[in-house]
């Protein structure tokens, strides 16, 4: 009896443990206890890394973004912000938040100065999770290699939810980002935009592309949003950025 009981004690250890992970996407439903009607902010978080992007929900204006490392340690969430557009006096500094777990897919975070509940968005995932960097770029039929650096560009894909960045965190310069909603199946990568922050008209836009990993690098070809023709190499960014 009292080996049954310690096997579903650690059973059930092992389901709370699996079930309280930030890996994912998250959106904000409440700010200091009011409910988030008006914008739409979405988190990604994977692999040590997090990005978010809001939208106003009338008129899909860019709101902002912001990102960067994050740790979790003595159920305080810390951060330290490669990018923020909000206020870029944030970016290298670490910010800490106290963790409260609602349930499993809702999770509150306080500070001094605000509390905020975000929920769950979804638990898919696919073999293009992660948080990826540019390492490669096709022009003029060649491929350049691009060495991530202070300035770089980073697609972070998580819970059916993808951002990408391009920032530089030296000079606390941001140059644009987009995301939404993306699937990859069959070596077909499909992007829906929810935000783009250089033109509010392409949001709703499909945009697909062909993709492969090969030796864990994502190839990424198809037309831009533009109708450019692009072939792209993603590298993991734990692996290819070294600060």
């Amino acid at each position: 009896m009292k080996r049954i009981l310690s096997l579903c004690v650690i059973f059930l250890s092992l389901f709370i443990s699996t079930a309280q992970t930030m890996e994912g996407a998250w959106k904000l439903t409440y700010l200091d206890g009011e409910a988030i009607t008006n914008r739409e902010v979405i988190k990604i978080v994977k692999d040590g890394y997090f990005a978010l992007g809001s939208r106003d929900v009338v008129d899909n204006s860019f709101l902002g973004a912001a990102g960067g490392e994050y740790r979790i340690e003595n159920e305080k969430l810390i951060e330290i912000r490669d990018f923020d557009t909000y206020d870029d006096s944030k970016i290298g500094i670490e910010h800490q938040y106290l963790m409260t777990w609602v349930n499993e897919s809702r999770i509150q975070l306080s500070s001094a100065s605000s509390q905020k509940v975000w929920e769950r968005v979804s638990v898919n995932n696919d073999d293009l999770d992660g948080n990826w960097v540019i390492t490669g770029r096709q022009r003029d039929g060649e491929m350049r290699t691009m060495i991530p650096g202070d300035r770089r560009t980073i697609k972070i894909l998580g819970g059916g939810r993808f951002q990408w960045i391009a920032f530089n965190s030296a000079t606390k310069t941001f140059g644009a980002s987009g995301g939404g909603t993306y699937t990859a199946q069959n070596g077909i990568y499909t992007e829906r935009i929810r935000f783009f922050s250089k033109d509010k008209n392409r949001v709703g836009a499909d945009l697909e592309f062909d993709y492969e990993v090969i030796n864990g690098e994502w190839h990424h070809r198809g037309n831009s949003s533009k109708g450019q023709s692009i072939y792209e190499i993603w590298s993991p960014y734990q692996e290819a950025y070294q600060k």
